[in-house]
């Protein structure tokens, strides 16, 4: 492979817009290009329920010489269009958001990290293009060679399976959806600070850099920056439906074909033990690793964290492909 990219432009991020579609009409979403545009090794991040893709700016950087990388703001996040409708913050909109980016790229084979809401667009995903086939067997009438699309490579699940605990989803409903609004960028740290203890021990520059793209200046005042409605379909959701998806998810997680990376925070009030246990027991493709003193959701950003990932994704590599 060879590229006329400078490279040290490489080691900064580039923002594309992609167009999508959802029943209420069209949409943005932004997603920032990391290393290579030519590299056809891609990895896919997807970040947690009120973040964006700029999370993953240190794990971007250590593997851009490897990949192209592609961290999406999910549309009523970052940089990327507030939906008309409510109703459609959810993960089915995502899946199809993501296969318009992957179709806009013209990649046919990636890799995947999802951290949270992340990763079960990833398990959403998985089920649209592994368990298309089977449901056209008349594919062939067509002309269409048998493994047509895009195809799935190795997958880091961040502090997320198939079964979501409601203890963690009432915890994370008692602030999503409220407006923040602080009289300085110090009060908007210390707020993340304290709503999200749970990511584990950070430096000062750590914190400040979780703020930055999660909070906007507007009138001398630093706002939420995402679109407070993402929490209605949330808050709306009965239990059957919860185990609808549990039940949809499961499938899903078990049609991986590549190695899985199972991330747990130690004291993760979303992904329990037991259910970390299930995952490894159903996909003999999966291996665990447990983030010490972090609940939800490990931030990836430490080489503590991000070197295992690399170890996971460049092991053996070629070969996997």
């Amino acid at each position: 492979m060879t590229s006329n990219a400078n490279p040290a432009s490489l080691q900064m991020p580039r923002l594309e817009f992609v167009t999508c579609a959802s029943p209420a009409g069209v949409h943005r979403m932004a997603y920032w290009e990391w290393g290579d545009p030519d590299n056809d090794r891609v990895l896919i991040c997807v970040h947690g329920l009120t973040r964006t893709g700029r999370d993953f700016d240190p794990l971007a950087q250590r593997l851009t010489e490897t990949y192209r990388v592609i961290c999406p703001d999910i549309v009523g996040r970052g940089r990327s269009d507030w939906l008309i409708n409510p109703a459609s913050y959810v993960v089915p909109q995502y899946v199809s958001d993501i296969l318009t980016l992957i179709a806009r790229l013209r990649i046919n084979h990636f890799d995947w990290i999802g951290t949270s809401m992340g990763g079960l667009i990833g398990l959403g995903l998985a089920a649209a293009l592994n368990f298309s086939p089977t449901l056209r067997p008349d594919r062939g009438r067509y002309g269409l060679p048998p493994a047509a699309g895009p195809r799935f490579g190795k997958m880091v699940l961040n502090d997320i399976g198939p079964v979501i605990e409601t203890d963690g989803l009432d915890r994370i409903s008692e602030y999503v959806g409220t407006k923040q609004s602080f009289a300085s960028f110090n009060e908007a740290v210390a707020y993340i600070k304290e709503v999200a203890a749970d990511f584990g021990a950070h430096d000062e520059a750590g914190w400040r850099a979780l703020t930055e793209h999660v909070f906007i200046e507007e009138d001398g005042r630093w706002n939420t920056h995402y679109d407070l409605r993402i929490a209605e379909p949330m808050r709306q959701q009965t239990q059957a439906a919860g185990v609808a998806a549990t039940e949809l998810l499961w499938p899903a997680y078990q049609s991986l074909q590549e190695p899985v990376l199972i991330i747990r925070g130690e004291h993760s009030d979303l992904l329990t033990q037991e259910t970390a246990a299930e995952m490894l027991a159903r996909n003999t493709n999966s291996q665990l690793l447990t983030i010490p003193n972090t609940g939800h959701a490990p931030t990836l950003r430490d080489a503590a964290q991000i070197e295992p990932i690399v170890k996971f994704l460049l092991e053996r590599h070629d070969e996997s492909h």
